[in-house]
């Protein structure tokens, strides 16, 4: 079933049911790349909110990558899937590896859209956690709990589409859960969408950029 044109529909779409946190002083959106960089950012303008990245990696099964065993959040927490870790029949050694990886992804990344920049604190904020759909919700729940180590005062998601048992899970752990789909059957977050064409490194610097130009002229003009 088709949801969404692509991203930029879904983040509008998104804009309306969030419409209530729209120039709050102390939220921001944290959005994961790439995909949800581009959801995160329509939030951006339509909320007149800061946008920044959460960066987390899945630990994909060696035999089949697409397939989370977990993932990994940039402050160091590791999540594991529950269902998926009942099945591992991989060594400790095994295991450091996979994350040692990913982290070292997480690295790259921190200094590719964050130019050097530090998370933004987060400690009695409000936060708006984008995405653009979960599946296995692996690397969203990863989030939520690296996040929740930061001690937000509130913990929004934002999920375009996602199927209804991991949707269900993933409200266990948020404050507030705003979803605009949970088609079933669910196949893939790509499935409902009409565009689903990759987000690239660069198109992920253009949008923070763009999203903190729009903040920064909205700051200026207020004060005048």
């Amino acid at each position: 079933m088709i949801v969404f044109r692509n991203r930029e529909e879904a983040g509008r779409r998104l804009v309306e049911q969030l419409i209530h946190y729209r120039e709050q002083p102390d939220a921001l959106i944290l959005a994961l790349p790439r995909g949800g960089v581009a959801v995160g950012y329509q939030l951006s303008l339509g909320l007149h909110l800061p946008l920044d990245v959460f960066l987390v990696r899945k630990l994909g099964a060696p035999d089949n990558p697409e397939y989370a065993l977990g993932a990994v959040g940039e402050t160091g927490v590791v999540y594991f899937n529950p269902e998926a870790k009942t099945g591992l029949h991989f060594s400790q050694a095994d295991l450091k590896e996979f994350i040692r990886s990913q982290q070292e992804e997480i690295s790259r990344r921190q200094a590719l859209y964050r130019q050097d920049r530090r998370l933004p604190a987060l400690t009695d904020r409000t936060v708006i956690l984008v995405d653009d759909g979960i599946a296995t919700g692996s690397t969203f729940l990863a989030s939520i709990q690296s996040i929740r180590h930061l001690k937000p005062q509130r913990l929004i998601g934002a999920i375009p589409v996602g199927p209804p048992d991991t949707i269900r899970e993933v409200h266990k752990h948020v404050d507030e859960l705003v979803v605009l789909a949970t088609p079933d059957p669910f196949v893939a977050v790509g499935n409902h969408y009409v565009d689903f064409t990759q987000v690239s490194d660069h198109d992920v610097v253009e949008y923070l950029n763009l999203a903190e130009e729009a903040q920064r002229e909205r700051v200026e003009s207020s004060s005048i």
